[in-house]
This record gives C-alpha cells, structure tokens and sequence, in this order.
C-alpha cells in the first residue's frame, strides 16, 4: 500500500474528501460489544474507513431497515468437493455472505500431485472471494491406501510464502503424529512457525496433549460437546462443521456461546452445490444455530472475527475502520436473511464475475483403472464372523461391526434381508490395480449399485451394491466418464455426473452441476437408499484416519488399531 492510498483513507475517514462509496442509513451489528450501531458506513476502494458518524460519498446506497455484518469465513473446505472449479464456486457461494475461504487442496493433490496445489493458487489469484490455501500435509493420508501422489516437506516448502498460503493444512495422520513419523515431524518442523491446522476425531486425554504440544492449533473433526470442551480447555479452536454429510451443528449448538466465542469458528468442510441451493451456506449454520438456542452474538463471532483471529487475517471481521469492506447486508439478523454482499467493496453481482483470468483446468484422463467384471468384488472368508462397516447417518465416524455369516451369506455376496451390501474400492491412479472388497450397513439400497471417484483422500474408485454384475457396469462407467458418480440398475445407467478434472470437478457451470444432482439423488432413491448423502457417505467409508472400520484399495483397515485385518 503505498502513501498515495493510505492518505486517500486519512481524508475519506475524516470526512473531508468524498468516500468512494457509502452505505446510509442502517446499521451495523458491532461483534465487539453487541450492540446493534446506527451510522453511515464509508468505503475507501476495498477498506473500511468509517463508521459511525455522517458520511457524503460518490456512490450512496440507502440501507434503511437493514443490518450490516461482516462477510463470513468459512475456516475449512475442500473446494473440490463442491465438484465444481474455485471460478464456479465463487460466483456460487459468494452471494451466501462467504468472503473468505480457506481451503485445503489435498483432493486434487492426492490425485495429481503438486499441480493440483498451484492450480489453485493460480485459480485464487483470480478469484472475487479471498481464497486462502493451505497446503496439504497428508498426500497420501495414511500408507494404507493407493493414491496418485506423494508430497514431503520438501515438496511443500517452496510455496509457504505465496501471499495465499497460510499454512499448513490438516494434519489426517493424527497416529503418525503421535508416533513421531519422521515424515510427519518434517513437515511440523517445516511449518513449526506457520498455522497447523488439525484432524483429530475422538483424540482425548493424554494423546491430544502430545497432538496439541506438536504445534497444531485448530480440530473441525470434535463431534461432541464433551469432547469440544475438553479441546477448549486445552486452547484448541474448534471449528464447528456442518456440511452435505459431517453434521456436528446439532451435537455442538450447546458450546457457541458468548464466553467461548473467541476460540470458535464455522467450517462447511464437504458442501455440494445441491445442499448450497436447497438450504445455503454458512448463511444457513448461522441461522441454524440460533435457532438452536446457540448465543446469537457468539455464532455471528465464530463466522467473523473469532475465524479471521485465529487464521492470522488481521484486517477483517469486523465493521470497522481499516477493516478489509467484505460486509453481508441483513434483512433480519436472527434468520440471516442476506439482502445483498459486498466483496472487498464491490458489489456481488452477476456481472463482477465476467473478467476473471480463468486458468485452464487440470487432471484429465486420470482414471486409469482397468475394465472391471463382477468376479473382480469377489469377496472371501474361512471366518464365521464378517467385519461391516456401520455407517451412522450425519457422521464420518463409522462403527465396526461383526455380522454372523447365515448359510453362506455375507460370505461372497451381499444379504439384503440384514442390509448388508458389497463395497468395493478399486484402485484407479495406474499404479498396482488393486481391488478391494467388503460389507456396509446403513445404505438400505434393495437392488442395483451407486460409484464414485470422490473417495477421500485416495480418490480410488468407491461402489456399492446389491450385485456384483451391476457393480462392475457402474466402476466401468466410471473410467469412461474419466471419474464423478454413477447410478446403475439391471445394467443400466440410471444417472451420472462426470467429473473429468481429477476424478473430482465437473467442467460445467454450477447450476448444470446441481440439476445432475437433482437427478442422481431420485435415482440413488429408487433403488431405496435411504441416506440423505449417499455419494459423499461413500467417499467417506474409504478414509482411514476417521474411527472406526473403513476400506481401501488394500483392504479394510481397523482404524483403532491402525492396521489393515487379515
């Protein structure tokens, strides 16, 4: 910022040169002390520069009856897994108030590697929201799993001092953490001085002592009040997460409160475009939340200042001089019913999209599996007893259960009496073509067969079904389309989306992106699923740093343990 703007700022806050723009006639919440404040509100090209007092500027827009609040941070996110492109995210969220993301690439890294990470932040410096980045520490998550990429400290380093690198993005290997992992110390020792951002489920007690004294700070994986205040106490920031499948709103609603506000945040983690056109973004956690009974003043922190503070954003989150002019135009602030937004002090409208930079997508052609039969899922077992992975709906966490094998089922196929139904994890990276299989519960699905490349972190291809033969027609399809999701039933395609950047982003705007939702989600119910995310549920069935059973492409893996079963 050179002499020439600060002292543009000087006159426009004083009141003695002209603002460039002015927002009359309403109010502002003030998240330092509560209190609703009357007072024109000054803007100097992408600053605040006053409030409270009378304001002349070139441009006034009478804000008469509504509320202004600062622009919400969404403080954890993979944008690949809104399945669009950061463009098509921005001109897609932003309108929700969301001004500022920061976002962990480790989608796309898992799958291609280093480009994925600097195609986002070509993409970020592009962008009309702030998209911060933070690069990605657990490529792959575990060795338990195949993935298209390896990155090491090494690989990192180079890029800690772009202007939309944070830090160090969440450290999954939690185990690899506790157990000192020479790679995971060189990247703590790497980033020793930088924000850690952390991935800590069910960590307690004396292990998320020693997770906290290796320099992490924050955890958006807490599930429970219990568990959040523990964390709290312990001067963890929990980062309150509600997306497409991860809900932990509801459970967590009783800690936002006035007195913990300044050590929470709001993170959405997993949204599809879907959800985000159904019930919104953070807009709609904020809302929620209220409505639960959280404090009022507490959640409007958590999506603000309490973020911005805690990600080392100093010059945002607040309505106030000096401040970054990302500002959410209420019609009511208990509902958070947004009239309009403004980015960095300009207007969100259709047209302030139009002359983006937008740099050439990545990751094509990145299936590289091989045509799959039905005798590919094939299943095998000399144990009277199978372990199935129980999904709980809402939850990433999954239960370990153990199903008696009744006349030879649940041995080879599946047993819809009991739901419990095949997975299979194919390995799709070209490197060792392994497949594996196992048993689920929860899906409720009677017939035919749901897949997808969105399987975190690995991104192999994920299937289940009622039969081994539509299994392999949906997998099939898969590597045509160059990955997304299939529906298949009798042999037949039901729906699809593809995803031909890496397996995980479709090419297409976001409204095509979210009417192929529409579709696939109507079909994934006729075959009786009963999960309000299938798709997203199953990526998560394959990631093997969350308690308790997963599966990937090397079997299924008892995370407690840490270990793949024999």
């Amino acid at each position: 910022m050179d002499k020439q703007t600060i002292a543009k700022r000087i006159d426009q806050g004083r009141g003695v040169e002209k603002a460039d723009l002015v927002l009359k006639n309403g109010q502002f919440y003030d998240l330092v002390t509560g209190e609703l404040v009357s007072g024109d509100i000054a803007i100097c090209g992408d600053k605040i520069v006053g409030t409270c007092e009378t304001y002349h500027g070139n441009q006034e827009v009478d804000i008469s009856g509504k509320i202004v609040v600062p622009g919400f941070i969404d403080t954890h996110l993979h944008i690949e897994s809104s399945m669009v492109t950061p463009y098509e995210f921005d001109r897609c969220v932003l309108p929700y108030g969301v001004t500022t993301v920061i976002c962990d690439p480790h989608e796309i890294a898992n799958v291609v590697g280093i480009s994925g990470i600097e195609y986002f932040l070509k993409c970020s410096e592009n962008t009309i929201m702030d998209i911060r980045v933070q690069l990605s520490s657990c490529v792959p998550a575990t060795e338990m799993e195949t993935s298209g990429a390896r990155l090491l400290a090494a690989d990192l380093i180079p890029f800690m001092d772009h202007p939309k690198v944070i830090g160090l993005a969440e450290f999954m290997n939690y185990p690899g953490v506790l157990n000192k992992v020479d790679e995971c110390l060189d990247k703590l020792e790497a980033f020793s001085d930088r924000h850690i951002d952390g991935h800590a489920p069910l960590v307690r007690g004396y292990d998320i002592n020693g997770y906290l004294s290796a320099g992490i700070s924050t955890d958006h994986e807490t599930t429970t009040a219990d568990e959040a205040l523990e964390k709290l106490r312990k001067g963890m920031h929990i980062l309150v997460r509600e997306g497409s499948v991860s809900k932990d709103l509801h459970a967590l609603a009783p800690i936002i409160t006035e007195r913990n506000s300044p050590f929470l945040a709001i993170c959405t983690d997993d949204r599809n475009p879907l959800d985000i056109a159904e019930q919104g973004h953070l807009d709609y956690v904020i809302k929620t939340a209220i409505e639960l009974g959280s404090d009022q003043l507490a959640i409007y922190r958590a999506a603000s200042i309490s973020a911005a503070k805690a990600f080392g954003l100093k010059d945002r989150g607040l309505v106030a001089p000096g401040m970054r002019a990302d500002l959410v135009v209420l019609n009511d602030l208990k509902t958070c019913d947004i009239d309009h937004v403004y980015s960095a002090g300009r207007l969100v409208e259709d047209k302030l999209f139009d002359d983006r930079k937008i740099i050439d997508p990545i990751g094509r052609n990145s299936v590289q599996s091989k045509k799959l039969t039905a005798g590919s899922f094939e299943t095998r077992t000399n144990s009277n007893e199978a372990h199935v992975i129980g999904i709980v709906p809402g939850k990433i966490i999954t239960q370990h259960l153990t199903c008696e094998i009744i006349d030879g089922k649940a041995g080879d196929r599946s047993d819809l009496e009991r739901d419990l139904i095949k997975i299979g994890i194919v390995e799709r990276h070209g490197k060792n073509g392994n497949v594996s299989a196992g048993f689920v519960n929860g899906f409720g699905l009677k017939r035919g067969a749901i897949a997808s490349t969105v399987c975190h972190d690995h991104h192999n291809i994920a299937v289940v079904g009622a039969n081994d033969e539509d299994m392999a027609v949906a997998a099939n399809r898969l590597i045509e389309l160059e990955g997304g999701f299939v529906v298949v039933e009798d042999g037949k395609i039901l729906a699809e989306v593809a995803l031909p950047i890496a397996g995980l982003m479709s090419l297409e705007p976001f409204e095509t992106v979210r009417d192929q939702l529409i579709k696939l989600r109507d079909a994934a119910k006729s075959l009786d699923v009963v999960l309000e995310e299938p798709f997203l549920q199953l990526a998560f069935l394959a990631l093997p740093v969350i308690p308790h059973l997963k599966i990937t492409d090397h079997g299924l893996v008892d995370v407690d343990r840490f270990q793949i079963l024999s």
